[in-house]
C-alpha cells in the first residue's frame, strides 16, 4: 500500500511521516524533499507556484511511487497533492487526461488528507524555523485546494488533535480497510469522512 500524507503547507504532514513511519515501519518519502531548486527559490520569495512548476515535482513523486508499488512495498509519501489534477499525475504519472479520462483512484494507493482550520495552520507557519515555505503563500493553498472527493480513496484527518493521536487515527483507519504488511484489500464503505468530531472548518 502506498500512503500519500496530503495537506496544505503546514498542516503537519513532515511530522506524520516520522511518525508514521515509526509506528509502522513502512518506507517514507518526503515530498518537499523533491522539489526543483527554482520552485525553493520562488517560494522562498512568496511567490505561489504555478501548474507547471509543479509538474516536473509531481512526476517525480509518481515515479517514486511507482516504484514502490513494483516492489511491493508499503510506503508513505508527503505531498500537498492540492488539486485533482495533481492527484491524478501521482496516480498515472502524465499529464491529466480531460474529464473521465482517467479512473479517480488506483488500487493500492490511499490519500489521507490533513484538514483544518486556516487560523491554526497561519500560526504553524508564522512559528515554524528553518523551511522555505513563506506563511504569505497559505492562502493561495487554500485558494487552490480542493478536498479529494469519495471516490479518489481518501479519508479526513483533524489536524486539531495531537501528532500521535492524528497518527493513530490514520493508523486506525488504514486498518479499517483491512490493509497493512501484506494486505491486498483496497475497500472501504464510507472512506471520505473525519475520523473523530466535526470537521473543521478549512476557510479563513
Amino acid at each position: 500500500m502506498i500512503l500519500v500524507v496530503m495537506g496544505v503547507s503546514g498542516s503537519g504532514k513532515a511530522c506524520h511521516l516520522t511518525c508514521l513511519s515509526l509506528q509502522l515501519g513502512w518506507r517514507l518519502h518526503e515530498g518537499d524533499d523533491h522539489h526543483p531548486w527554482e520552485n525553493i527559490e520562488k517560494m522562498a520569495r512568496g511567490e505561489p507556484l504555478t501548474d507547471q512548476d509543479r509538474i516536473p515535482w509531481l512526476l517525480q513523486l509518481h515515479g517514486i511511487i511507482q516504484r514502490e508499488i513494483s516492489a511491493g512495498a508499503n510506503a508513505i509519501v508527503t505531498c500537498s497533492a492540492l488539486k485533482r489534477a495533481y492527484r491524478q499525475m501521482l496516480l498515472f504519472g502524465e499529464t491529466p487526461r480531460p474529464c473521465g479520462g482517467s479512473p479517480p483512484a488506483r488500487e493500492g494507493v490511499w490519500f489521507a488528507f490533513l484538514h483544518g482550520p486556516f487560523r491554526l495552520i497561519q500560526e504553524r507557519l508564522v512559528a515554524r524555523k528553518g523551511h522555505y515555505m513563506s506563511a504569505d503563500l497559505l492562502q493561495s493553498q487554500f485558494d487552490a485546494l480542493e478536498p479529494p472527493a469519495d471516490a479518489e480513496n481518501a479519508f479526513t484527518v483533524d489536524i486539531q488533535r495531537s501528532v500521535p493521536e492524528m497518527a493513530s487515527d490514520i493508523e486506525r483507519a488504514i486498518s479499517t480497510v483491512g490493509l497493512g504488511e501484506g494486505w491486498n484489500t483496497y475497500t472501504w464503505s464510507s472512506p471520505h469522512k473525519a475520523l473523530r468530531g466535526p470537521p473543521a472548518e478549512i476557510q479563513p
